[in-house]
């Protein structure tokens, strides 16, 4: 009998041993492709997630690398040199109708990340008076500049009506808040920039288009074969999200620790995040989730003014499976 009660408290003593390791197994690592360098304030969700902890939570350990827009974040995931990656809304249609398997697997907001600026005094008090006025993008081929060309069409006004300038993403808001552009359309973070640099923005009603948010993309291939590492990965990511909804201003202090080069700027980072709060991601339930007509009707544009050169079935363009899941 003894023996019997030894060899037991022996087994358990190994179970109990086990047990501890096997919840601390190693993080999983992953690199994660963001459209440009993440010390940029429109990245705050991802960079809050990676301060907070919210990443390692599901047992993850993620490296960001900037990729050269979002166009080509879609063809590395696409090509299978990347598992998970950020973009536009927008960016599947775009990059699918070429032939790149990916898709969007959440949305950040209800909203548009894109937003349409004016000068004060400048007499400009709809989309409409942009006629004959000088706009900046960040380039020709940037989400932003098609959605400027949506809000326009909405309005019964095409490129032509108006002056583009491709600026670059310094530039856009620079000669904006300089003087030398009536207008400007780009990301809440370049209205607050050009606020710092003294000029008195006036933002435009621009509901008429219904561009996208930010997106989290993966490919075919991993939303099939590891659906589970997707879902770790849109949830943490949206609970930072979450986090700014909640408190642009603890958020920011959040945003400054994990971004030095932000320490002493807060007030300005949580100018950024109330624009995001307000505009971009307000009125989405549950949050992260993709809105099949707002696709089909974007899609539409797209295809109507030839910037993709067909149309995909609307439901390979994205998947809610991933939003809406708890820990």
């Amino acid at each position: 009998m003894n023996k019997l009660i030894a060899s037991l408290c022996c087994k358990l003593a190994l179970a109990a041993a086990v047990v501890p390791t096997l919840a601390h197994a190693a993080p999983e690592e992953v690199t994660y492709l963001l459209p440009a360098p993440p010390n940029s304030p429109a990245f705050g969700p991802w960079m809050i997630a990676q301060q907070k902890g919210y990443y390692a939570d599901e047992n993850l350990k993620v490296t960001f690398v900037a990729g050269k827009g979002g166009v080509d974040v879609a063809k590395q995931i696409g090509a299978g040199n990347a598992v998970i990656g950020g973009a536009i809304g927008d960016t599947p249609i775009v990059v699918r109708a070429n032939g790149v398997p990916v898709k969007a697997v959440a949305v950040l907001g209800a909203g548009s990340l894109t937003m349409v600026a004016a000068h004060q005094g400048e007499n400009i008090k709809s989309l409409k008076d942009l006629k004959g006025k000088t706009m900046t993008v960040m380039s020709y081929t940037d989400t932003t500049y098609y959605a400027l060309l949506g809000n326009l069409k909405s309005v019964g006004l095409s490129k032509s009506d108006v002056q583009i300038q491709a600026a670059g993403p310094a530039g856009v808001w620079q000669l904006f808040a300089g003087g030398k552009a009536q207008g400007m359309a780009g990301v809440p973070d370049w209205v607050v920039s050009s606020s710092d640099a003294g000029a008195k923005v006036e933002l435009l009603e621009s509901n008429g288009f219904k561009s996208m948010a930010q997106a989290i993309l993966a490919s075919d291939e991993t939303i099939q074969k590891n659906p589970q590492l997707i879902k770790r990965l849109v949830r943490a990511t949206l609970r930072g999200m979450e986090d700014i909804m909640k408190d642009p201003k603890a958020a920011a202090a959040t945003y400054a620790e994990a971004v030095p080069a932000y320490k002493g700027k807060e007030a300005s980072i949580e100018q950024v995040f109330e624009l995001y709060r307000k505009y971009v991601y307000a009125n989405q339930k549950p949050l992260g989730v993709i809105d099949p007509k707002r696709m089909e009707e974007v899609q539409k544009f797209y295809v109507s003014e030839a910037i993709v050169p067909k149309a995909t079935p609307v439901n390979d363009l994205y998947t809610n499976q991933f939003v809406g899941t708890e820990r």
